[in-house]
């Protein structure tokens, strides 16, 4: 996986992993189960190994691992791909070696960490047949899961190599991957061809961008143009701030609100691993659906659009050659076509997922992964999905349509996963 290793070098994404960590050790939480425990762990190690996008589908193995688990321990809900039956096993130590293999399987330059964790996991259960079998029963379930997503796709991503038409409407590599030093870039075209986890693809195909001759088009223009740029005069404090929280979030920060929301609930092993799964499920589906999109329409970047709007047969729409999205330094116009916005994507799965199981009504806190030790406070789940799809507007760097149909598209992933691994008994 070559490809990815560049590209996440490229991204810069070491730096960003890195104040996530720092993040993570900066505000005292509950203790919650094993679940969230490995969850939490998971949090510091993929980001970093196996990296961008890469993490999405990292994060769903080790979860779909935890639950096959657990429930090989009492049979609750319907398995994802392990049938197992371990009655009397260590729960929590068959959580603990489900997580351990995965981890170490995707994630084997973290090896260090990720022991240590297991070592202080595996303390805290008495030694004894339980704790042997639960071992055991969590290394079968963490095979049985990587086993199934061998030949998923994912050698393939990389491939074939973007090459840019040229015409109008056609996506362009955007700076900084547009030329030295770091070279021009569109990353992970074939990601949409790796195998969902749990959606079918023709279910949540989004009908495209509008039409460049259109009045709609102008009139999502005329906003991204005014609102995105730098100097923005008409963009507010609160959108700045919003805009720079978001930046970079998923789908770690949708672990961590997911992670947070369990905690509060007290939920038992068997729900948190249930739902932990479906929430990662949607993540990892979502970017699969999303770059499904993104390559099939193949719409420019509004930095693109603007800069050249003197060739997109509008004329209502007048060029800027000099424009700049409001994340120019600071941050950077992710080097992947605009339509449409995966970030919303991501977000709006995860979202009606925790909405499907919690209710939209749900108080919790935020921690910003592009801002470290920002916090904002959220009284609904839904108003944080739709901020973090608007940040990217904020921002320049995703049209409002990108946007609209992203959040569509993750609401109806969402919604279609979270009627997976159904209960099979009257347990929770």
């Amino acid at each position: 996986m070559r490809w990815l290793k560049c590209a996440q070098g490229l991204l810069l994404f070491v730096i960003l992993a890195s104040n996530t960590v720092a993040v993570a050790h900066g505000r005292d939480r509950p203790s919650g189960n094993a679940v969230t425990q490995w969850n939490a762990v998971a949090i510091e190690v993929f980001p970093v190994q196996p990296g961008l996008l890469a993490d999405s589908r990292a994060f769903a193995i080790m979860h779909a691992a935890i639950h096959d688990a657990v429930n090989g321990v009492q049979r609750r809900y319907q398995p994802y791909t392990a049938d197992l039956s371990s009655p009397g096993a260590s729960v929590d130590a068959a959580i603990a070696a489900a997580s351990r293999d995965v981890l170490v399987a995707l994630a084997p330059g973290q090896q260090v960490k990720i022991e240590i964790a297991y070592a202080a996991a595996l303390l805290a259960v008495p030694d004894g047949p339980a704790k042997s079998a639960g071992i055991a029963l969590g290394q079968q379930s963490a095979a049985a899961n990587l086993a199934r997503r061998t030949g998923d796709g994912i050698e393939a991503a990389g491939s074939p190599v973007y090459v840019p038409t040229g015409a109008a409407g056609d996506y362009d590599f955007t700076p900084p991957f547009a030329g030295p030093p770091l070279g021009q870039a569109a990353l992970v075209p074939g990601w949409g061809r790796i195998t969902p986890f749990a959606i079918q693809l023709l279910d949540h195909k989004l009908p495209g961008p509008l039409p460049l001759t259109s009045r709609d088009y102008k009139r999502d223009f005329e906003y991204l143009k005014s609102i995105g740029r730098i100097d923005s005069s008409s963009r507010t404090a609160a959108q700045t701030d919003t805009a720079m929280f978001w930046f970079e979030f998923s789908p770690m920060g949708w672990n961590r609100i997911a992670n947070t929301i369990v905690m509060q609930k007290k939920l038992d092993v068997w729900r948190a691993a249930r739902i932990m799964a479906l929430v990662n499920f949607a993540i990892a589906d979502g970017y699969i659906a999303g770059f499904d999109a993104k390559y099939h329409y193949r719409f420019w970047r509004p930095i693109t659009a603007i800069r050249k709007a003197a060739s997109d047969g509008n004329p209502d729409t007048q060029p800027d050659a000099s424009w700049l999205p409001m994340s120019a330094p600071s941050f950077f116009t992710p080097p992947v076509p605009d339509y449409p916005s995966t970030h919303t994507v991501l977000g709006a799965a995860a979202a009606e997922v925790l909405i499907r199981h919690f209710g939209d009504s749900t108080q919790f806190d935020v921690i910003s992964t592009s801002l470290p030790g920002q916090v904002r406070t959220y009284k609904r789940i839904s108003d944080a999905a739709w901020e973090n799809g608007m940040s990217r507007v904020y921002g320049g760097i995703h049209f409002l349509h990108a946007v609209r149909h992203g959040y569509t598209q993750g609401k109806g992933i969402g919604r279609a996963i979270s009627r997976q691994l159904p209960a099979i008994d009257s347990g929770p």
